[in-house]
């Protein structure tokens, strides 16, 4: 019989998971026993993704705002810190300026404008040409800032970002520019926030003479007082807990999709490929925001996902390339040529962005398990690896 699906996708739903649970146990069994009441047919093709926040709750993976602190006091023990083009955004970074002001005598926020990294607006966009004068000589404080972009505040937060930083402390104080050397300007010990070019950034710093730089992806990094942490990213891709504590981004993650995969292999006799996923990598067409606020999609994922696509891009070559073809005859042809790509002999086997899967996989599963009360942490895909000439 003709296939008539391509992809799709389901969400798995799961108890709800609590520190100390046996996580890759609960995921197995969950996704066994999905597959076992709707009829599935689970193959070593499809691809099971799990949510980074419940790996990082099974774990423990938890912090404190007086454990960042101690960490700040002990990699700046001069008491004073410039913390440069951290996002904006309450769930993901004002908790760890919280822990930051605990562990300084005085912080420097340098912010980026018009908007964040992940393109969270401090002013609007309309405004820049108009105050190209008033912004070139910076950094600029906060408050010259907001009088000259008349108190702005977010347009889907409603709130102003200059003053809810400014709001954790008397020792926290807000200034703008777009270069971070101007953060030198001020003090030369210096903490990065930001997420994805950190590192450029950092090294810049210390080229123009910063005497202390770190990263976020450096707090946290070890335990402190007990704490969680993550050795590779610190306390990037962390999210509010409570008013007093953090969840970190998950560790040891190729561990435990190494264990779920065996498990579910226990259970069904097939080896489904696994990934855990953060944010997708995406951008809103209406807000404009980037929605990678994780240092990355996937942290960890089994063999087949590192790699990339290999595919022809059907709409060029049945125009470009069969456009004197039609019907049947059209759709032989165009499967004839998906054939040859598996054997290595396609002219045209490099049509589309080469992004990995894992990426493209993640993005696809954090927009099916959505952040809200779905109750679906766990996602299943099937048939992605397969293409139009499976049939």
């Amino acid at each position: 019989m003709k296939r008539l699906l391509g992809t799709q996708a389901h969400g798995i739903r799961l108890p709800i998971i609590s520190r100390g649970d046996d996580l890759a146990e609960i995921v197995a069994a969950s996704v066994a026993e999905a597959v076992s009441a709707e009829g599935f047919t689970l193959k070593n093709s499809d691809v099971i993704g799990v949510t980074e926040a419940i790996v990082a709750k099974s774990q423990g993976n938890f912090a404190s705002l007086d454990d960042i602190g101690a960490d700040i006091r002990s990699k700046f023990p001069g008491g004073t810190v410039g913390l440069v083009f951290p996002i904006l955004s309450r769930n993901r970074f004002l908790n760890i300026l919280k822990g930051l002001a605990r562990g300084a005598d005085k912080v420097y926020v340098l912010l980026s404008f018009p908007q964040d990294e992940v393109g969270n607006p401090v002013m609007d966009l309309n405004q820049l040409d108009d105050l190209e004068e008033e912004l070139k000589n910076t950094p600029i404080s906060g408050s010259d800032f907001k009088k000259l972009t008349a108190d702005y505040v977010h347009p889907f937060t409603d709130v102003n970002y200059i003053d809810l930083y400014e709001s954790v402390g008397e020792n926290v104080e807000v200034f703008l520019s777009n270069d971070p050397r101007d953060i030198l300007k001020l003090t030369p010990h210096v903490l990065v926030g930001e997420i994805h070019s950190r590192n450029r950034t950092k090294a810049r710093l210390e080229k123009a003479g910063a005497a202390t730089v770190y990263t976020l992806s450096d707090i946290l990094s070890a335990p402190v007082n007990g704490s969680g942490f993550n050795p590779d990213h610190g306390v990037l891709g962390s999210n509010l807990d409570t008013h007093e504590s953090l969840k970190l981004f998950p560790r040891d993650c190729d561990v435990f999709v190494k264990s779920v995969r065996a498990k579910i292999a226990e259970r069904t006799g097939v080896e489904p490929e696994i990934l855990v996923y953060g944010d997708g990598a995406f951008k809103d067409p209406i807000c404009g925001i980037w929605e990678l606020a994780d240092p990355v999609v996937s942290p960890a994922y089994t063999g087949r996902l590192g790699g990339q696509p290999r595919e022809i891009k059907l709409k060029y070559v049945s125009e470009n390339v069969f456009g004197n073809l039609s019907g049947e005859e059209k759709q032989k042809a165009v499967t004839e040529m998906i054939k040859a790509k598996h054997r290595g002999e396609a002219q045209y086997a490099e049509g589309t962005t080469p992004r990995k899967f894992s990426d493209l996989l993640g993005s696809l599963c954090d927009l099916m398990s959505g952040s809200g009360d779905k109750g679906t942490p766990v996602i299943l895909i099937q048939g992605y690896f397969d293409d139009y000439s499976d049939m």
